[in-house]
C-alpha cells in the first residue's frame, strides 16, 4: 500500500515549485476533520494531560507529532451527530439556529425514530443550501458558506472526503455549490458503502463513494486514496501560486469497519487494560481505521515538510465531528462506559462522551509546540476563526453567525472558561432511545463547571459538575435547585432568541415547555 504514496511523493516533489510566504501573505489552511472519532481514540491525551488506558490502546504517532508542533485543546466540543456539526462548521451557526438537527440523506425524508409519546417538530432535513437558493428549497437553511467566503477572497478551495450537509439531489449536496473549487468524493452520504478499492468503495449501494473511479478494483483503502488526491490538489494549487483551503474530511473512522490490513494485525487479540480482555475483531478493525486516518495526517505533514516554504505558511486544524460510538453492538466493552472513558455515553448522547472532541491547532509563528489550551470551543467557532486566520475582515453572510473566533486564545496562549455552550437536539436518533444515557430529544448547556441536560419527553433536568465528575455519574439537580433554575433560564432564553423548534406531546398536541417554564 505504501508504494502508492512513495511513487506519488517522488513525482510531486520533483515537479514542485516552492512558494515563499513573501509572495503570498495569505496562509494555506487545512481543516482536518475525522468522522465519529472519540476524544480518547488516540495515543495523544486530551484529559488532564495524562494517558488513559484507552489512549494506550491506539497508535497515532502523527497526532503525537502534530501535538508536539502545536497546541492541544482539552475542551473542544461538537454536536452529537454528524450533519448538525458539519452544517455548523460550514455556516458558523448553532444547530438551534440552522435547524439541521439530525443527520440528512434523501430529499424530503426525515431520519428520526418514531415515538408513542412525543411528536417531533419540523426541522431542516434537506440540510444547508447556498444563499442563492434562499426561499427555494423547503426544510433547508440558506447560508453563505465558509469556503465561498474564502474563495471570494483569493483562496483555491478543496473538498476531499465526506460532505453530508445537504440532502441528495439538492444543490447543497454538491460541495461545488457551497464554494469549493474542487470536490473529491463528497456527496450527500454520511458513510462509505465500502472502504475497499477492491469493492469499488461500495459502488451500487446507497452509500457509494463517487469520484474515485480510477482506484476501482485496486487493493487500496479509501483513506489512502483520498490522501493521494488531496496531496495532488495541494500540489496543483502551489504551482498556481495561490493560497489553498483544504477541507480534509475523512469518512474514517465511521462504520463499516472494513479491515485495513496495513494496521489491523497491530491490535487483533492484544490484551487491553481498559477492557480487561483481548481486543476483539471489531475493535481491532476500528483501531486500524484510526491508525489509517493517522497515517493520512502524517502523509500530509510529510508533503508539507518536503517544501519548507509552504509548510511555514500552512495552518492545520484537527477536529472530530461528534463523540465516538458508545454502543457495544459497534464497539467492544460495557455500553456507554468503556468506549469514551472517562466520559459517559457516546455519539448521539447529550453526555460528554457524545460531544467532547480531540482538537489540535498548528499555526506556524503563532502557536507554541507541545502546549495545552483549556479554551472552550464549539464547532461553529471554526467559521469566524478560519476567516480571521486568513486575514479576511470584511465579508457579508446571509446567515447570522453564532460562532466566536478563538484566534486570541491561540495568540495569547491563554483560555477562558466563562463562556456558555448550548446544544439542541429535538430529535430521535435511530440507533438508541435510551434517555437514561442522554439519548432521545434533549437540549443542554455547559457553563462553568456545570452541565445541565433537559430531556424534552420527560420534562426533567439533570445537573452535573463536569470538573469533578467528568463521567457524569452524580446528578446534582436536587442538591442545587438554584443552579438548575439559573441554567434553565439561560438555556431557554438562548433557544427562544433563535426561535428553536420544540417537540410536542402526542396526547395533547401541546408544545413541550422550555425548561424554565416547568
Amino acid at each position: 500500500m505504501y508504494k502508492y504514496l512513495t511513487a506519488f511523493l517522488t513525482a510531486t516533489m520533483a515537479a514542485s515549485v516552492p512558494v515563499c510566504a513573501e509572495k503570498n501573505s495569505q496562509p494555506n489552511i487545512i481543516m482536518f476533520l475525522v468522522d465519529d472519532m472519540g476524544w480518547q481514540d488516540t495515543s495523544v491525551p486530551f484529559y488532564n494531560n495524562e494517558k488513559t488506558n484507552l489512549n494506550n490502546r491506539f497508535h497515532t504517532p502523527n497526532m503525537e507529532r502534530l501535538a508536539q508542533m502545536g497546541v492541544r485543546f482539552t475542551e473542544a466540543y461538537a454536536c452529537a451527530i454528524s450533519s448538525p456539526t458539519r452544517c455548523s462548521l460550514m455556516s458558523g451557526m448553532n444547530a438551534s439556529r440552522h435547524r439541521v438537527t439530525n443527520w440528512t440523506l434523501e430529499l424530503n425524508q426525515k431520519t428520526d425514530e418514531t415515538s408513542n409519546v412525543i411528536d417531533l417538530p419540523e426541522w431542516n432535513f434537506n440540510g444547508i443550501q447556498p444563499d442563492s437558493c434562499a426561499g427555494k428549497i423547503n426544510n433547508s437553511t440558506a447560508i453563505t458558506a465558509l469556503p465561498q467566503v474564502l474563495k471570494n477572497n483569493g483562496y483555491r478551495t478543496i473538498h476531499c472526503g465526506k460532505a453530508h450537509f445537504g440532502a441528495r439531489t439538492t444543490p447543497g449536496a454538491n460541495p461545488h455549490n457551497m464554494g469549493f473549487d474542487v470536490n473529491i468524493a463528497g456527496d450527500a452520504n454520511g458513510a462509505p458503502g465500502s472502504y475497499l478499492g477492491t469493492r469499488n468503495f461500495g459502488e451500487g449501494s446507497r452509500f457509494a463513494v463517487h469520484g474515485l473511479e480510477k482506484y476501482y478494483g485496486q487493493d487500496i483503502f479509501l483513506t489512502e486514496a483520498l490522501t493521494l488526491e488531496a496531496i495532488a490538489e495541494m500540489q496543483k494549487t502551489i504551482k498556481m501560486d495561490r493560497p489553498f483551503y483544504l477541507y480534509m474530511s475523512h469518512y474514517a473512522v465511521h462504520s463499516p469497519y472494513d479491515e485495513d490490513k496495513r494496521f489491523s494485525g497491530n491490535y487483533r487479540g492484544k490484551y487491553d487494560e481498559q477492557l480487561k480482555a483481548p481486543i476483539n475483531e471489531n475493535e481491532a478493525r476500528y483501531a486500524a481505521l484510526v491508525e489509517g486516518m493517522d497515517k493520512s495526517l502524517g502523509d500530509i505533514l510529510d508533503f508539507l515538510e518536503s517544501q519548507p516554504e509552504v509548510a511555514q505558511n500552512t495552518i492545520i486544524l484537527f477536529m472530530s465531528d461528534n463523540g465516538g460510538q458508545g454502543l457495544n453492538n459497534v464497539r467492544q466493552g460495557k455500553e456507554n462506559r468503556d468506549q469514551n472513558y472517562p466520559a459517559r455515553a457516546g455519539k448521539g448522547s447529550a453526555f460528554m462522551g457524545g460531544v467532547r472532541e480531540p482538537m489540535m491547532v498548528y499555526w506556524p509563528g503563532v502557536t507554541k509546540g507541545n502546549t495545552i489550551n483549556n479554551q472552550r470551543v464549539l464547532i461553529e467557532d471554526f467559521y469566524p476563526t478560519i476567516l480571521e486566520m486568513a486575514g479576511i475582515k470584511k465579508y457579508k453572510t446571509y446567515q447570522t453567525i453564532d460562532g466566536v473566533s478563538f484566534v486570541k486564545a491561540l495568540k495569547a496562549g491563554k483560555s477562558k472558561r466563562d463562556r456558555s455552550l448550548v446544544w439542541h437536539f429535538p430529535n430521535l436518533w435511530g440507533e438508541t432511545q435510551n434517555k437514561e444515557e442522554g439519548y432521545g430529544a434533549y437540549s443542554a448547556i455547559l457553563k462553568g463547571d456545570y452541565h445541565l441536560i433537559y430531556t424534552w419527553e420527560t420534562q426533567t433536568c439533570r445537573l452535573y459538575n463536569v470538573k469533578e465528575d467528568i463521567g457524569e455519574q452524580n446528578d446534582l439537580a436536587a442538591e442545587h435547585p438554584e443552579i438548575v433554575k439559573k441554567l434553565s433560564k439561560e438555556l431557554s432564553d438562548y433557544l427562544r432568541e433563535r426561535d428553536a423548534q420544540r417537540p410536542s406531546m402526542k396526547k395533547t398536541g401541546e408544545l413541550i415547555p422550555y425548561p424554565d417554564e416547568l
